[in-house]
């Protein structure tokens, strides 16, 4: 059988693990995904914004992920929160093994009609498909949304049968962002066991759930940053959500960035006399790589997946 993505999302249904989908947008991001992914024998999906698309351009980073399948075999590009039909197009022309078309800020019947058009242009090249419904409070990139819009079960059922999209990415609580709660750290579990008995076996997607690390925002504090109540999803609620729910691909975006920046900090200021990049770079990408296989090994449990 072909190891595809469509393998490793059945695969992850039946086996209670959870796909991460971790976000790039340079080469030493994505080195230290490879890296933890590989020495951990986890597929992954790679994913990229559109903001990172435009910063990276689309040669650059086609041919870093192609790069980085030669190496490792079970990484799949993702792009994450398509805006627009077009976007999403020119991600399946470009080779992208998956797509997200983010219609969430839509009514409920045209965020059905653009999903259904990107599924329409997509399947035929056996590029699998994330639609999303509700809203996921928070800022990250081009996404912004004051305050939550949970996931309708009922509405949830309709939007799958009439898009024939492959992955739905629900909103229970989790935030984007560095700042995900004000108050108690909980998700609504009781949307997400509905939802699952309405859609029994399907593929399910949390944005928003990087975990937020004390130590990677005590680190970047440390050595001149100002991230201040910096709260992330608790381990403990998105291990529930893998090892006993249809969660099988969870967004990581947020941890990469603290676990990069945090280094670089700490290097340049440890070493101020130093400015060759790939000094300080490179203390980036091992965090990332550390960072990553925690989540693999402890949180995601698709070690040894492949």
């Amino acid at each position: 059988m072909q190891k595809n993505l469509k393998y490793y999302i059945n695969k992850a249904l039946n086996e209670k693990f959870a796909l991460g989908a971790f976000n790039f947008c340079n080469m030493e991001s994505l080195q230290g995904i490879l890296e933890a992914c590989k020495n951990n024998s986890s597929p992954a999906i790679i994913s990229v914004s559109e903001s990172a698309l435009s910063y990276m351009g689309d040669e650059f980073t086609i041919n870093l992920a192609k790069a980085s399948k030669n190496i490792f075999p079970y990484l799949f590009l993702h792009l994450d929160h398509g805006k627009s039909f077009e976007t999403c197009k020119k991600a399946v022309d470009l080779g992208f093994d998956s797509v997200m078309i983010d219609g969430s800020s839509l009514s409920f019947d045209e965020n059905i009609n653009l999903t259904k058009k990107v599924c329409e242009y997509a399947h035929p090249f056996n590029v699998y498909v994330e639609g999303e419904l509700g809203q996921i409070k928070g800022i990250e990139d081009n996404v912004s949304y004051s305050s939550h819009l949970y996931t309708d079960p009922n509405l949830a059922q309709k939007f799958v049968e009439s898009t024939n999209i492959d992955m739905l990415a629900i909103a229970i609580g989790t935030s984007h962002g560095v700042y995900k709660y004000q108050r108690e750290q909980t998700l609504r579990l009781d949307i997400l066991e509905e939802i699952e008995k309405l859609l029994p076996n399907f593929p399910l997607v949390l944005h928003g759930a990087s975990t937020v690390e004390n130590d990677l925002v005590d680190e970047i504090n440390t050595y001149g940053g100002e991230i201040k109540k910096a709260i992330g999803i608790p381990k403990e609620l998105l291990q529930n959500v893998v090892k006993n729910h249809n969660i099988i691909k969870i967004n990581t975006d947020t941890d990469i960035r603290l676990a990069m920046t945090s280094q670089v900090r700490k290097y340049l200021m440890s070493f101020p006399e130093n400015f060759d990049p790939r000094k300080y770079l490179v203390e980036g990408k091992n965090k990332i790589v550390d960072v990553v296989s925690n989540k693999i090994c402890n949180i995601f449990y698709s070690n040894n997946k492949i």
